[in-house]
């Protein structure tokens, strides 16, 4: 038995005007999605546990079939491991966006504008990051170069439960009110978020970017602190050979923390412009090479959530269905062996708040070996029509190899 586990991040949404008060999911022309959930067992589950930040870390542990209430230590080390760093115990990761935030008024009165700055290329981010270690870093913290606006800091004996802001949840404010305050022990975040702005605000980086028409991004936004993580190992626990498939560290640290090959697609961006395509031929190359699993992650969705970007939200819907879901279904198809597939997104990333919730979401299970009385079309309200719902996401596993 083959499985694949396709995650659209971010896909589920609410009924928009612009769309004919249709969400994303209805009104993108999704063939191969919904065309398996005719035939699929449909229904709705909740990947948050109650009480828990809605955060990618959290739900895509539990899809992946590690309780987030267990085994959750902050999203940061997992994007740390991820990117090779060897995390000591006593070392505490924070990710570290490089975000644009407004250039009049002092520090605290700036307003935030783009927790991604224009979704900064890798490239350019990495020139700004070193700036950040040659002026700010020490012998006791250090940073270090991820994806695009996706970054890290390791500190020796850093604060590992400090309540930093998550800058997609305040786009649009002032920052003030968000900084990390010296009242409860945030004072040397709130001083090197402060210094990252003087020294990234007219690098050249920025100052180029400015000229081409781009955002800046001049300043760095500290949170999700957390410690190196433990993770049963995937193989173990499932007797399964595993690959995970994904543009963004974090998403590649769990798959490597549970022993899962992190196989990477040249031109995987983590946004709308992705390689759809190369993701599908890395997973159909995984399975021809013995996988018996593999894990699909699609960030490019829950960018167009946050950015507010309607018609890209519907756009890569469409492409990871035309794109991913039909050429490894003709794949699988004709390998010779039975196989299911299960898709969901990992939480909501609704246009109209632009960041995540922790309500449930759409899924289906589709076995080739059986034909179920499925829905007409895959979506947030024929999910939850089916009454079927699954109170926990990490029980999702048990559910698709039963």
């Amino acid at each position: 038995m083959k499985y694949l586990v396709l995650i659209p991040d971010g896909m589920a949404d609410v009924k928009i005007e612009q769309l004919d008060m249709k969400t994303p999911m209805q009104a993108a022309n999704k063939p191969t999605m919904d065309a398996l959930a005719q035939k699929a067992l449909v229904g709705t589950v909740s990947n948050v546990p109650v009480g828990m930040v809605p955060e990618s870390d959290t739900a895509n542990m539990a899809i992946l079939s590690f309780d987030p209430k267990v085994y959750s230590k902050g999203r940061s080390p997992l994007e740390a491991m991820s990117m090779g760093l060897d995390m000591q115990p006593d070392e505490t990761a924070y990710r570290c966006n490089v975000v644009t935030l407004s250039d009049d008024g002092d520090y605290d009165e700036k307003i935030i504008l783009d927790h991604s700055a224009d979704e900064i290329t890798t490239a350019e981010a990495d020139e700004l990051i070193k700036a950040l270690e040659a002026e700010l870093g020490n012998e006791y913290r250090h940073f270090y170069t991820g994806v695009s606006y996706r970054h890290c800091l390791l500190w020796k004996n850093g604060n590992d439960k400090y309540p930093f802001m998550r800058p997609h949840d305040i786009l649009g404010k002032q920052i003030k009110d968000y900084l990390p305050s010296p009242e409860n022990g945030g004072e040397e975040f709130y001083e090197l978020m402060r210094k990252s702005y003087d020294i990234l605000n007219h690098h050249p980086v920025n100052d180029a970017r400015r000229a081409r028409g781009l955002k800046p991004a001049n300043s760095a936004w500290l949170w999700s602190p957390g410690k190196k993580p433990q993770l049963p190992n995937f193989r173990e626990k499932w007797g399964l050979d595993a690959a995970v498939i994904s543009a963004v560290d974090l998403i590649k640290g769990i798959g490597l923390c549970a022993g899962m090959k992190s196989i990477d697609v040249e031109g995987a961006t983590g946004n709308v412009h992705t390689n759809y395509r190369g993701k599908a031929e890395a997973a159909i190359k995984a399975f021809a090479d013995g996988a018996d699993y593999v894990y699909i992650h699609v960030e490019a969705p829950d960018e167009c959530g946050h950015r507010a970007e309607i018609e890209n939200k519907v756009l890569s819907i469409e492409k990871i269905d035309t794109e991913i879901l039909s050429p490894v279904l003709s794949y699988l198809e004709g390998c010779g062996e039975d196989f299911r597939i299960m898709v969901l997104p990992d939480h909501p990333t609704p246009i109209y708040l632009r960041t995540h919730t922790s309500d449930p979401v759409p899924f289906f299970i589709y076995d080739s070996t059986v034909t179920r009385d499925g829905v007409s079309a895959f979506c947030e309200d024929t999910a939850a029509a089916t009454g079927y719902y699954v109170a926990d996401g990490y029980r999702l596993m048990e559910l698709l190899t039963k």
